[in-house]
């Protein structure tokens, strides 16, 4: 991890988010103390459809509409 000033990344900051894009973490200090950290965010996981689709049927089994039409729940949503 590289470290930079904070004028220095004023400076140049579209180069160095262009090198956070890569992959890189800069560290930036002021008078030499660090005080924020610029790298890539945490990409987000994606979930397997499979697996929704299981965890979707087991909630289905523990949850029934008993006693609901589905002409109810569309005058309900209608109030």
């Amino acid at each position: 991890m590289e470290t930079i000033g904070a004028y220095e990344a004023k400076t140049h900051l579209p180069k160095l988010l262009e090198r956070v894009i890569k992959g890189e973490r800069i560290t930036i200090t002021k008078h030499g103390v660090p005080v924020a950290v610029l790298q890539p965010p945490v990409s987000l996981r994606k979930t397997e459809p499979s697996m929704v689709i299981a965890e979707l049927r087991k909630f289905r089994d523990k949850h029934t509409l008993e006693g609901l039409s589905i002409r109810d729940m569309i005058e309900e949503g209608r109030r």
